[in-house]
């Protein structure tokens, strides 16, 4: 470990498969220790986790970290959005949290949006048109399908939340993650209570929403955290809004996020209202908001693809006329919840690199087509596209959104955005800063920038056609049960 110039601040990723945390120099932003520890996610009919096993991973991640961790002045936890944690009166779960990319409540989602008033009026209430993933309709699900948990239920929490109460024995939440709800509404930035009224959730069993830049507790007594008395504790953020902080982003700013899912976002300083519900009107964690757009089928699916087909995940082959949409998981971009993937136009003289290339075509098609829709109007098209995640540094994917995308590309050479924007968050309340300006005097955002090549504009129109002519076959629900099996990487 090198020495530090400044105070320590400690960043918290707690992300699907695993918790990592970040020890940094407030005043430069270099790590100097860093932990990791996993927890698990069911293989069954749905996504859930223990909540238990994200305080357990996090407290080995920070003995991971030795004694910087012990040094540290605040720390600050960023985590997977949407989930649904609920809790008994002792603070412990009552069942295993329904994770973000667990799609039962699909039904619900229908459901809801055509109710108290339809997508339109959820949009301008919430910002978003609810979809499976958000919380709301995870709540709904539970009590129609579990009513003796919705019961023993004495508080409902998000993933980061219930991490931060673990630490400070204070139930509170962040603007940023709140928007991921379904029952925070943007346009007054609080609970909408004739939301919660609607799907029978009582406004005490949620948590207080605090201001950005606000200190929300101190670390309390608790075994095995090597924190020393009175380490601060910031407010926290979901994921997405974390790696903006991260990112030091500036409104306009596109990003392309490559994980498990694939999301697309920028921070706006005017609230997003999409009534068709592809872009969700998510707050971010400094008081402007981030229009964002999710796929759930990014490296993930494209890996999957690569091992059916025997083929490492870079043995791509250029070749025009077959189209894959890689929709392994259902998709919520385009909103089709039980569609399956779905290849066209092979023939004899395919290749598998081909094949393999047409998977990560399908993949980046949807993200630039949500990007379109999240940029506002006056956006510059011209500019770099920020790409992170997992998949950034694969030179498959690099290539494909530089090829469709018909822009720049720039891939910051920072590694845990999530965690680093955590860390920024709590040099924050140390220095007064805004935790986005703390990120660009770090210097996240620094890397190479790939110039731009001719945008492909017939596999974009190939794509599309496809995607219009199949969208029937996409909508219907699949005639078999989802086969167990394990869920590797990350949102």
């Amino acid at each position: 470990m090198s020495a530090a110039e400044g105070p320590l601040v400690v960043g918290v990723d707690s992300s699907t498969q695993s918790t990592k945390v970040l020890v940094v120099d407030a005043t430069s932003g270099q790590v100097v220790a860093s932990g990791q520890a996993s927890h698990t996610v069911s293989s069954g009919a749905g996504r859930e986790s223990d909540p238990r096993e994200w305080w357990d991973a996090l407290c080995e991640a920070l003995r991971q970290c030795g004694e910087a961790a012990h040094e540290a002045a605040v720390i600050s936890v960023a985590g997977q959005q949407h989930g649904l944690v609920t809790l008994d009166a002792n603070g412990d779960p009552v069942r295993p949290a329904l994770l973000w990319n667990d799609v039962r409540s699909a039904q619900q989602a229908r459901r809801l949006a055509q109710e108290l008033g339809g997508p339109k009026d959820w949009a301008a209430r919430t910002g978003s048109v609810p979809g499976p993933s958000f919380t709301v309709t995870k709540w709904a699900w539970l009590a129609e399908n579990e009513p003796d948990a919705v019961r023993a239920t004495a508080a409902v929490r998000l993933p980061h939340d219930y991490l931060t109460e673990r630490l400070t024995g204070t139930g509170v939440t962040d603007r940023g993650d709140a928007s991921g709800t379904g029952w925070w509404t943007s346009r007054t930035e609080s609970y909408d209570e004739e939301i919660l009224g609607h799907v029978g959730l009582d406004p005490a069993l949620l948590p207080r929403v605090v201001r950005p830049g606000e200190i929300v507790g101190t670390v309390r007594d608790a075994h095995g955290l090597p924190f020393s008395k009175g380490t601060l504790v910031a407010s926290g953020t979901g994921d997405n809004a974390a790696a903006a902080l991260g990112l030091g982003l500036r409104p306009g700013t596109p990003v392309l996020s490559l994980g498990t899912s694939g999301t697309v976002y920028a921070v706006s300083g005017r609230r997003p209202v999409d009534p068709t519900g592809t872009v969700a009107g998510f707050a971010d964690a400094h008081g402007d908001w981030l229009p964002l757009a999710c796929t759930l089928n990014c490296t993930l699916a494209v890996d999957r693809i690569a091992a059916l087909l025997g083929l490492d995940r870079k043995a791509v082959e250029p070749g025009a006329g077959v189209t894959l949409l890689p929709y392994l998981d259902g998709e919520r971009t385009p909103p089709l919840p039980h569609a399956s993937g779905l290849l066209h136009g092979l023939r004899h003289d395919t290749t598998p690199g081909q094949l393999l290339q047409a998977a990560y075509d399908g993949a980046v098609h949807a993200l630039l087509g949500a990007l379109d829709l999240v940029l506002d109007a006056d956006a510059d098209r011209s500019a770099p596209l920020l790409l992170i995640g997992g998949g950034a540094r694969g030179r498959a994917w690099q290539e494909t959104v530089r090829r469709l995308s018909g822009r720049p590309v720039q891939v910051p050479e920072a590694r845990e955005l999530v965690a680093l924007g955590a860390a920024a968050q709590a040099a924050g309340l140390l220095t007064g800063e805004d935790p986005a300006s703390v990120a660009r005097r770090w210097g996240t955002d620094h890397g190479p920038v790939l110039e731009a090549v001719e945008r492909d504009e017939a596999t974009l129109a190939r794509i599309t056609g496809v995607l219009s002519d199949a969208k029937p076959l996409l909508e219907r629900a699949p005639d078999r049960p989802e086969p167990d099996r394990e869920e590797p990487g990350r949102r």
